[in-house]
């Protein structure tokens, strides 16, 4: 599957919808760690799920948006220009419709 990326490095796009990219501005280690992290707090949550332990699946999620928020993909923006944040939304109802539309013109 190819992954479509906004001009900006903002958003991937999957499905029709915009999806936060990680924050550029982070060192290849740090990058790493939090990527470690997210795995290893999406393996817990599986685990979680699979033993039917609700404090263990709410501690894993927790581990996930933290992981998450550290990578840029959640919470606070990492660019700095004042720009709008349109996670998941979907593209068609944002500014980078117009984009979008002509890059599936460009494909056929």
């Amino acid at each position: 599957m190819d992954v479509l990326t906004t001009p900006d490095g903002r958003y991937l796009i999957v499905r029709g919808r915009l999806w936060r990219t990680a924050n550029p501005c982070l060192t290849a280690q740090e990058r790493e760690r939090l990527v470690h992290e997210l795995m290893d707090a999406r393996r817990a949550v599986k685990a979680a799920k699979a033993a039917g332990g609700s404090d263990d699946l709410a501690k894993a999620r927790r581990a996930v948006n933290a992981a998450k928020v550290g990578l840029g993909e959640r919470g606070p923006v990492w660019w700095t220009d004042g720009s709008k944040d349109f996670n998941r939304h979907l593209v068609r109802n944002t500014p980078y419709a117009e984009w979008f539309n002509n890059q599936s013109v460009e494909k056929n």
